[in-house]
């Protein structure tokens, strides 16, 4: 068994933003700036922003975070974000998910320009993953797609098995694995929770993402030996024995799976990390092309 270390991918990743972001600079070239909008006080989400911002100021890229109300209009977000989809020093915009459940979440992500969309949530830049052009791809699964790289793993006629359907990660990585290119060029299986029994498909899994959210859901006797497993969740269960009184498992019963596996991502320290390294290399991307450089 072999882990898929998220801190090693993510940090070259960040390492190598670093270096491009002096380059610019060296020339007189102002950062990319990315601007994160925060709806409300919930507890995670902040966690997660401020993790946004910090990863930001460390390898020389401009960052606002914008705290809003939770009482705040629909119409009210979306004129906050116009402002920033004119601003032409704006490179990326994200709205924190989940937001109030007064506002449409998907009048919010339509509200972002495409070029500036660097979650990769719009329909445009979903669309244009669909017919394998470049675009601004969700992050979690190019955070995947990148550890998929670096550690080499074959998937041309792969069986991948995705356990998740959602617009975040399943459907993504999907299309990603399925596009006829290399580290893709997979045979790819999109199941879920309306399945009678879905180790039927996990066990024939030679790559098996786990997105389903739900704790441990994937056991050792629905992986079959060998298999590369990716753990999406991040899910927090009861333990009185650590200090908060809770810990944080994935999607996969990581102990009793790792002895089958050939590669696994371990919770915390696996995709996650990666997640926000792709954030800040959409951003970058989104700079680039906003710049023609």
């Amino acid at each position: 068994m072999n882990l898929l270390d998220g801190k090693v991918v993510s940090e070259q990743i960040l390492t190598s933003l670093k270096s491009e972001i002096e380059v610019l600079k060296s020339k007189g070239l102002p950062a990319p700036f990315l601007a994160a909008i925060l709806v409300g006080n919930n507890p995670a989400s902040e966690t997660y922003v401020a993790s946004k911002k910090k990863s930001c100021l460390a390898i020389g890229m401009n960052s606002e975070v914008v705290n809003l109300s939770a009482d705040i209009s629909e119409a009210e977000l979306i004129e906050v974000i116009s402002k920033f989809n004119s601003d032409t020093s704006c490179s990326g915009i994200l709205v924190q998910l989940p937001l109030p459940k007064h506002i449409n979440e998907n009048n919010i992500i339509n509200a972002i320009l495409p070029e500036k969309d660097v979650d990769g949530f719009h329909p445009i830049n979903l669309g244009r993953l669909m017919i394998g052009t470049d675009t601004l791809v969700p992050c979690t699964p190019a955070g995947i797609h990148e550890m998929i790289k670096f550690y080499n793993i074959e998937t041309s006629g792969k069986h991948v098995v995705v356990v998740g359907r959602s617009n975040i990660v399943g459907k993504p990585i999907a299309n990603i694995l399925l596009q006829k290119k290399a580290f893709a060029n997979a045979v790819v299986t999109v199941c879920h929770s309306a399945a009678k029994d879905l180790s039927v498909f996990t066990k024939q899994a030679d790559i098996l993402i786990a997105a389903i959210g739900v704790p441990q859901f994937i056991k050792a006797d629905m992986v079959k030996d060998g298999a590369v497993v990716i753990d999406v969740g991040i899910n927090r269960i009861e333990d009185a024995s650590r200090p908060r009184g809770y810990r944080i498992v994935g999607d996969v019963d990581f102990e009793n799976v790792a002895p089958k596996s050939s590669f696994i991502t371990p919770v915390p320290g696996g995709v996650g990390l990666t997640t926000i390294a792709l954030l800040l290399k959409n951003t970058f991307l989104a700079y680039q092309m906003q710049n023609k450089l």
